[in-house]
């Protein structure tokens, strides 16, 4: 089922979950009584409607994909997982914030790996993209209270193209493990610029950020979309589409599980940090009760800290030469 709230004057496409009650801002089915007790039930596929609004905007924002209790268990399995903690690593975010999370490239039979290939996230996956898709790289990304810093301006392909990856074939998976709002840094996204394709990006403190001169313009087209999701939600981002998000100025936490999907046909053509195929095993919805908080091991080929000076290379090279250039070169 299809709901259209309207963000900025615009539809915005927001889909319910069969799970979902209605939420305050109206979208969702009223939910029948003891609906969160009851198994889960098999999402039906999205609409046309949905995947021509995802094409069309570069986002789905899907409304409990994930029920409340199932949001609670990642949360608390991230917050005790010691092994997925000893391998957190942090960002400079250029204002005195440092940005923490932990990346891994394998989905195994822990909890979160469970939730990366449940059924629910890969099948809609799938539709968006139009292709089998593996498992590209998961991450946490963990704003603690008053210190969790900002991201910049950025394209996920902007970073994955360095990767050895042809084709922007790629869409990453928000899932809100504690309530997103702007106080806190949810995400902040521009409507439509992934129709721009991959905009030059550039290093600065330690993050890679999109050309400024391409986002100036674009916002004046396009207003600031605010991602704001409670937990269980789920946006659905075409690895082209352009975001950010601001620091987290509140006295609580603000932690994100994202899990990344590349088509099977865009695999690197050469050896890279992350990316690399192996095939994805879906699993029932309701694995992810069935295994409770089922922690992480040290087999996830974990990403302890990502070479910023290779990334800075990699940008350098990709960016044209300023004595080159000219007017009609495109």
């Amino acid at each position: 089922m299809r709901h259209s709230g309207r963000w900025w004057g615009r539809p915005l496409c927001v889909a319910a979950h069969p799970n979902a009650c209605r939420d305050d801002l109206g979208f969702g089915p009223a939910a029948a009584p003891g609906i969160m007790d009851r198994k889960p039930i098999m999402p039906a596929p999205l609409t046309d409607q949905q995947v021509a609004a995802y094409a069309a905007d570069g986002l789905l924002l899907v409304r409990r994909l994930f029920a409340p209790d199932e949001a609670a268990l990642l949360r608390d399995a991230a917050r005790q997982d010691r092994t997925l903690n000893a391998h957190a690593f942090s960002r400079d975010d250029g204002y005195g914030r440092r940005i923490r999370l932990t990346l891994w490239n394998r989905a195994g039979d822990d909890i979160f790996g469970l939730a990366t290939r449940s059924r629910r996230l890969v099948d809609a996956v799938e539709q968006l993209i139009g292709a089998p898709v593996y498992h590209y790289h998961s991450k946490v990304v963990m704003k603690q209270p008053h210190d969790g810093g900002a991201w910049a301006w950025h394209q996920d392909f902007g970073y994955w193209h360095q990767n050895a990856i042809l084709y922007p074939r790629l869409a990453s998976t928000l899932i809100a493990l504690h309530p997103a709002n702007r106080a806190n840094g949810c995400r902040e996204v521009i409507r439509g610029p992934h129709h721009c394709g991959r905009l030059n990006h550039q290093l600065s403190c330690e993050q890679a950020t999109a050309d400024p001169s391409y986002v100036e313009h674009l916002l004046t087209r396009e207003p600031i979309i605010y991602g704001e999701m409670e937990p269980g939600d789920v946006l659905f981002m075409h690895c082209n589409t352009l975001h950010r998000s601001g620091p987290n100025t509140t006295d609580q936490p603000r932690w994100l599980m994202i899990s990344c999907y590349n088509a099977t046909d865009n695999r690197p053509f050469k050896r890279a940090p992350h990316g690399g195929y192996e095939p994805l095993v879906k699993v029932d919805d309701d694995a992810l009760r069935t295994a409770g908080a089922r922690l992480m091991t040290d087999d996830a080929d974990w990403l302890t800290q990502p070479n910023t000076q290779g990334l800075d290379d990699a940008l350098k090279r990709d960016a044209p030469a300023k004595r080159h250039r000219r007017w009609w070169r495109w």
